[in-house]
């Protein structure tokens, strides 16, 4: 039996009333008595009433939907990263839509696209790392439509962004690995189209710098798929790992290039610290109790979930078009454990 959900006409056929009089009763309307009102709210409290979201959206000229597109739900950032989206969204009264890139720019077009079908009011993105024609997001934004990016942000595109401060969580990295006595420290990145990309392999090449140790471009791999490919990652380490200036110590730049450089060592019955030192940027909430521990830059990932949605709403709800963006950095947390320490005698 087709399920078909309870309307006006419902109730008032039920109460004996105009549809008129329920729909001013459930707005609380002066116009309806206290005696009326508290007939037709408790009867439909009673038979679970909910106002139809397609109509309240042709009379607001809103839908209360909210899109999101990321990488990787599975992503331990981006999980979090939607908790904290979701914890402000649902006590606002909108919904979210949530879709997935795969780290792919023709799917992030594709959800682009559906999302605004939709007719969602707003759209909070983290482009793939291979998004780097941006066409499709400049002409959304051209027609007015509320966009904030957060994480993997674009520059030239004027609205609000929020994401952590990475050429820091970088530079504190590769000076932890230096004063642990590492001088040929290699970066596993991500790809080279993306905002994160570019301001961690900024804060590692300057903190190489401000120690005084040559910056070696041959010590830096990049993967297009932050790590969603292992193979990439596996040519990526391989190549880093038979240079001639063989690195004591990796920087891995993602979390999914965190646990895949974790994955390679162990096939290669590499020990960590001793062969080789690590530190990853990563959120997972079980990096302790790996045996070594793992040295990790996390990410204040819930919150910048919330101030980008909390951003986005004030733009959505804004009686006038917005003109004035922000620009939020959020700072990051360097945890240092044992993969981090100085290499040591077996």
């Amino acid at each position: 039996m087709k399920y078909e959900a309870v309307t006006i006409k419902d109730i008032a056929k039920a109460l004996g009333l105009s549809t008129s009089t329920v729909s001013r009763a459930l707005r609380d309307s002066y116009e309806i008595s206290p005696e009326t009102k508290k007939i037709v709210i408790e009867y439909a409290q009673q038979i679970n009433y909910r106002p139809n979201p397609i109509a309240l959206s042709l009379k607001e000229k809103r839908s209360r939907s909210i899109g999101i597109i990321v990488c990787e739900i599975a992503n331990s950032f981006f999980s979090q990263a939607i908790n904290g989206i979701e914890s402000i969204a649902y006590d606002k009264g909108y919904n979210v839509i949530i879709a997935q890139s795969h780290e792919s720019y023709e799917r992030e077009i594709l959800n682009l696209q559906y999302l605004a079908s939709r007719s969602i009011d707003g759209l909070l993105i983290s482009v793939s790392s291979e998004t780097e024609n941006l066409d499709h997001l400049i002409n959304l934004h051209k027609r007015g439509f509320p966009i904030v990016f957060f994480d993997r942000v674009v520059e030239n595109l004027d609205t609000h962004k929020v994401g952590v401060d990475n050429y820091k969580g970088a530079y504190d990295a590769t000076s932890e690995l230096i004063k642990n006595g590492h001088q040929n420290i290699a970066m596993l990145a991500g790809s080279e189209f993306l905002s994160i990309t570019k301001e961690r392999v900024a804060g590692y090449h300057q903190a190489l710098t401000d120690h005084k140790i040559a910056f070696d471009a041959s010590q830096i791999e990049y993967c297009l798929h932050g790590g969603m490919n292992y193979q990439e990652v596996e040519n990526a380490l391989g190549s880093l790992l038979a240079n001639n200036n063989k690195p004591s110590a990796v920087i891995a730049s993602a979390d999914k290039l965190t646990t895949n450089c974790l994955r390679y060592f162990k096939s290669k019955d590499l020990e960590v610290p001793n062969d080789i030192a690590m530190i990853g940027f990563s959120n997972l909430d079980l990096t302790d109790l790996l045996s070594p521990s793992l040295s990790v830059i996390r990410q204040p990932a819930y919150e910048i979930g919330q101030v980008a949605i909390e951003l986005l709403i004030k733009q959505i709800e804004n009686k006038r078009p917005t003109t004035e963006f922000e620009k939020i950095i959020l700072p990051p947390q360097m945890i240092i454990r044992e993969s981090s320490g100085a290499k040591k005698a077996r």
